[in-house]
This record gives structure tokens, C-alpha cells and sequence, in this order.
């Protein structure tokens, strides 16, 4: 074992994640998996490995000391602030931490989730497949469940030389979306006014989706809307029966009774799921075809 740590402070829904669990949805398990899979990405060459699991953290931050060994860290996603005791480091950064040390970091002025990453791997055995933990199937990381402070975590191997990466861009605009499989079951008038008017994000989020405030009444005529449950996926923007919007996250249940306006695309995942409280956000609809090449990493 190169290092062992303990979670000193953390809060609301951190959780050990990795890449995510993928397959599984026939058994009723999501992905999972980091809300932000690009910063996710970039803290891992920080840390000196991509490979491994992390510890995804909420707004509040995390603080965590090096128990035994030492290790190189890696952190990035949102904008945090942060120290190794207590001397103030770069966000999106890296350092070696010895035996003693503390790392902690505290809410910034932007972003939901951060990530620290180590070199080497989370001594944690995986479940089907990988460790990232899925907190409404409760499996995965320690016991399915957020870590606490007290919580002991392992770490093997030492991985490799931190690489410092280019910070992906930020790319600004509208949230954008396909429309989806339920899309013609709300009128014209009302399609039209979901890609015009505008929503603001909720205190009421966690990996299972973000609700939206629909403050320009786009949805107050559709009447109770249920259907015969199917299957849903992360990113589908679900109109609850009471005319709420909801946008489904990587912890989502597996089927809905709901229909889905549209489905956010995978290129704006991230930069949607880091939409702090009471940020205001529209939407734009892309063809398929578009959505696709931006997956595959063309042109934004």
C-alpha cells in the first residue's frame, strides 16, 4: 500500500467514483459514475494517474489528512479554493502529500462537483464491474454509500509523473438538447416556448437529477401527464405530473412514468450538471446528427 487517508470533513453526497458502471441498466442499476466526467478527466494526469478511481465532492468541499505513505493528488472541477496546510494552492492543481499533511478544500464562486484523483488505485474491491458508487442502488465505493468524516480509504501503487493538461474549454450558451421520444406529445405553442423562455435551477439536486423552476408557466396548462413506465437514461428533461421539469442525472432510476420533452447531449452534461442553485438556463435544440460529432469530439 503507498498511502492510506481519512476523510477529516466532507460533505453532502461525496462519494468514491470512477469512469462508471455501464451494462447494467437491465438490472435496474445506472452508470453512475462522475457527474463531471471532463474534470473528472483532467484531474487524473494531475494526479499522475487517468485510470483510477477518485472522490467526487459537492459544493460544500471535503478535507481529508494522509494517514500513512505518501501520495500525488490531483483536484479540478468547478472553482474551489484550496490548501495543503493551510497554504493556499492552484484550482485546477496537484501536489505530493506525506504522512501528516492535510488537504482541504472550500466552496468557491462557481461549480457543484469537484474531483481529487491519486496515483495509484482506491483500495476498494469493485462491484460489477468498477467502484463507483451508486447511492440509490447503494453499491459501490464504501458500503454504497457518502463518505463521512472518520472514513479510512487505501491507496496501491504509486502511479506515474503528473502531467499537466490544458483545462478543457468552457463552452457557454444555451444547454443544448434532442428532442425526445415523448417531444409531440406537448403542443406546439408549448415546444416553442421551451426553447424561448427560461428556467432556473433548484436547491432540490443531487446524482439523480436537478429540478428546474419553470417561472414563465411553460408547463402550467399540460395537465397531469403519466405513461405506461419505460426506459430512461442520464439527461432526459422529464416533465413531472405537476408540470415540473427535471433533468435526470447519473444515479437515475431505471424507468419513468413520465414524459421526456427532450434529452440534454452528452457534449453539455457536465457543464449543465454544474449549474449552481438559482442559475438560469435555457435550452436549444440540435439534430442527432450534431450531437453526435460533438461526442465524437468535433467541432462545438
Amino acid at each position: 500500500m503507498a498511502a492510506r487517508i481519512r476523510i477529516d470533513r466532507s460533505g453532502p453526497i461525496t462519494s468514491v467514483q470512477d469512469s462508471g458502471r455501464f451494462g447494467q441498466l437491465e438490472l435496474g442499476i445506472s452508470a453512475s459514475g462522475p457527474m463531471d466526467r471532463v474534470a473528472f478527466g483532467e484531474a487524473g494526469p494531475l494526479a499522475g494517474d487517468g485510470a483510477g478511481a477518485g472522490i467526487e465532492f459537492s459544493m460544500l468541499g471535503i478535507a481529508f489528512s494522509v494517514l500513512e505513505g505518501e501520495v500525488s493528488v490531483g483536484w479540478a472541477g468547478g472553482q474551489f479554493a484550496v490548501a495543503v496546510n493551510e497554504t493556499a494552492q492552484a484550482w485546477p492543481g496537484n501536489g505530493l502529500l506525506r504522512a501528516g499533511d492535510q488537504l482541504t478544500i472550500l466552496p468557491g464562486p462557481a461549480g457543484n462537483y469537484g474531483y481529487v484523483r491519486f496515483a495509484g488505485e482506491l483500495d476498494i474491491a469493485p462491484v460489477l464491474g468498477s467502484r463507483a458508487t451508486n447511492l440509490r442502488a447503494r453499491i459501490g465505493g464504501l458500503g454504497g454509500r457518502v463518505l463521512e468524516a472518520g472514513d479510512e480509504i487505501g491507496i496501491l501503487g504509486n502511479g506515474a509523473v503528473p502531467l499537466v493538461d490544458d483545462v478543457a474549454e468552457v463552452v457557454e450558451g444555451p444547454i443544448r438538447f434532442i428532442w425526445g421520444l415523448h417531444a409531440e406529445i406537448f403542443s406546439d405553442a408549448v415546444r416553442q416556448m421551451f426553447v424561448t423562455e427560461r428556467f432556473r435551477v433548484t436547491s432540490m439536486m443531487d446524482r439523480m437529477g436537478v429540478r428546474l423552476r419553470d417561472e414563465a408557466g411553460v408547463f402550467g396548462t399540460a395537465g397531469i401527464l403519466s405513461l405506461v413506465s419505460d426506459p430512461v437514461v442520464c439527461g432526459d428533461i422529464q416533465v413531472l405530473g405537476d408540470g415540473t421539469p427535471i433533468v435526470l442525472g447519473r444515479d437515475h432510476q431505471p424507468t419513468g412514468g413520465y414524459p421526456r420533452i427532450g434529452t440534454v447531449i452528452s457534449a453539455d452534461l457536465d457543464r449543465f450538471f454544474q449549474l449552481r442553485p438559482n442559475s438560469e438556463v435555457a435550452f436549444a435544440p440540435v439534430r442527432l446528427e450534431h450531437a453526435q460529432a460533438l461526442l465524437r469530439g468535433g467541432t462545438v
